[in-house]
């Protein structure tokens, strides 16, 4: 049972750090980073509540996190790209308006 808390803390401390990354990092690829260490970690915890209860509820819920997030990767990537092309820069603060100049 210690190890189930051990895993639980780990998993809160991965999602605050994808939080801080998310808030302060101005990158865009950064920050989609600190999304996927955020839904990793809720895979974590959905994956260690799942074996505790004993049942396959969290394992599933976690594969499709795992679908979503993988969704979240592709577009999210494929958006800064676009980015990049149109301004030359990832830095989010440069994007505060889609307008072409």
């Amino acid at each position: 049972m210690n190890e189930t808390y051990f895993i639980i803390l780990i998993s809160l401390l991965y999602f605050f750090i994808g939080t801080l990354v998310v808030l302060f990092r101005r990158d865009t690829i950064i920050m989609l980073m600190g999304l996927e260490l955020m839904l990793n970690s809720a895979n974590f915890f959905l994956i260690t509540v799942g074996n505790v209860v004993d049942n396959l509820e969290g394992q599933i819920f976690a594969l499709l996190v795992l679908a979503i997030a993988a969704c979240e990767v592709a577009l999210g990537l494929a958006i800064v790209v676009n980015l990049f092309r149109l301004r030359q820069t990832t830095n989010i603060d440069q994007f505060h308006s889609l307008r072409s100049k």
